[in-house]
């Protein structure tokens, strides 16, 4: 094949990282319907927060990196990246309308010889059956003969920066043997830890689905465990510590599973599944059990308020972080919000405090108001719901925050045992 030169089409938490990583190597620019998040890149700042200013800055000055919203500037390109989101409608059924615009983008300016590789999660068969037909559709191009397609499922973890993409491990694989090898050379030759070559597309796609589909279930499982060992009125994370000396236990911890991965993938899944005829009850049950532990979180706090004989109703109630996980300003498919509407039913009045979490955004998908500082003021009950860094450090003072009679709920068990009168 000719030079490479790459197009990573999406700039979220996936694509910008893999992006910046190819331009290390290979001529790279970054496309984004979002005009304004190309802007804020090419002034070197990620609002993600998963590409430092400095890395990113470095990859535009040094590397020549370009991030556009123009689709004619990709058009000379010959290895196109599809890394756009793959969520699920209200309904849970897979959306898969990003991937549809995104391969409908690429059709536009593919040519002949060159390769399409799709990262975004799907269920087994939707790169070559759903994706690539709207490709051939747009690009007058026959698959397979004049242009070719691969999938490399993406491993990013928001806010982990222990796990960054240049250390992940990657799945590749091509629609045809000669294809898979340009594709998995391309991909190792930016990655430290290599990479696992499947034997087939549909391998590939199977393979990432049931990762996080695996990861969901075990949550669920230590979620159940932990609604009954508060029954039994044994500490689950006790029970954990004690099991996990085993060694081929297992660990989990129990809480909210929310972002756009693990709750989201086991859908996709499901489904695909139910079309061939296979109702598939473990992983939905695991779902289900996920999605009402905010509720469950709620309840436990209200149970543990009229313990103490506190008033619930007009109580203030503040709730400690909104992001669906620790340390990162992502906010989509946050399960704290469920937390948020089961306090409403009680009449209380909640304040949602989050560090992270961009109030705008917030306001944008949930319709309700965070802060950024905590109020000066005190409250009959918090809930620590994420496990900041801020609140893992204990950098506030709880006994200024609440009230002398009150309730501290711990989620994710990060705060001094001492302190706190419930967690999972």
């Amino acid at each position: 094949m000719k030079e490479i030169k790459i197009a990573v089409i999406g700039l979220g938490y996936v694509g910008l990282p893999l992006a910046r990583l190819f331009s290390t190597k290979y001529t790279t620019i970054g496309y984004d319907m979002n005009k304004a998040r190309v802007d804020d890149l090419m002034k070197g700042h990620d609002a993600t927060l998963e590409v430092s200013d400095e890395l990113l800055q470095d990859a535009i000055k040094n590397h020549g990196f370009k991030c556009t919203a123009n689709l004619d500037d990709i058009r000379q390109c010959n290895f196109y990246v599809v890394a756009v989101p793959t969520p699920v409608d209200r309904n849970n059924n897979p959306d898969l309308t990003p991937l549809y615009g995104a391969s409908e983008a690429v059709g536009k300016v593919i040519s002949k010889g060159d390769i399409v590789v799709y990262e975004s999660t799907v269920y087994p068969g939707v790169t070559e059956d759903e994706c690539l037909p709207v490709v051939e559709k747009f690009s007058g191009l026959k698959f397979n003969t004049d242009f070719y397609a691969g999938y490399s499922p993406e491993r990013i973890n928001p806010g982990d920066k222990v796990h960054t993409v240049e250390k992940i491990k990657k799945i590749t694989s091509g629609s045809t043997p000669e294809i898979a090898e340009i594709i998995d050379n391309v991909y190792s030759s930016v990655l430290q830890n290599g990479t696992h070559r499947a034997p087939s597309i549909k391998v590939a796609e199977a393979a990432k689905v049931i990762e996080n589909s695996q990861r969901d279930i075990n949550i669920a499982f230590v979620n159940e465990l932990s609604k009954i060992f508060t029954l039994m009125g044994i500490d689950t994370n006790d029970v954990l510590e004690a099991a996990g000396t085993k060694w081929n236990f297992i660990k989990m911890n129990p809480g909210l599973v929310g972002g756009h991965c693990i709750s989201v993938d086991p859908y996709y899944l499901a489904q695909c599944a139910q079309r061939l005829g296979y109702n598939p009850e473990i992983i939905l049950a695991g779902r289900r059990m996920n999605d009402g532990m905010g509720a469950y979180v709620a309840d436990q706090t209200i149970k543990l308020m009229l313990k103490k004989g506190i008033q619930v109703l007009g109580s203030k109630i503040i709730i400690m972080g909104f992001t669906f996980k620790e340390n990162c300003p992502d906010v989509r498919n946050t399960r704290v919000i469920d937390i948020y509407h089961a306090l409403q039913e009680y009449n209380a009045n909640i304040t949602v405090y989050d560090p992270w979490a961009s109030p705008e955004k917030v306001k944008q998908e949930y319709d309700i108001d965070i802060v950024n500082e905590l109020p000066k003021t005190k409250f009959n009950t918090a809930i620590v719901a994420v496990a900041h860094r801020q609140f893992r450090e204990m950098e506030i003072n709880f006994d200024e925050l609440l009230e002398k009679e009150h309730v501290l709920f711990d989620v994710k068990a990060i705060l001094p045992r001492e302190l706190v009168d419930g967690r999972l």
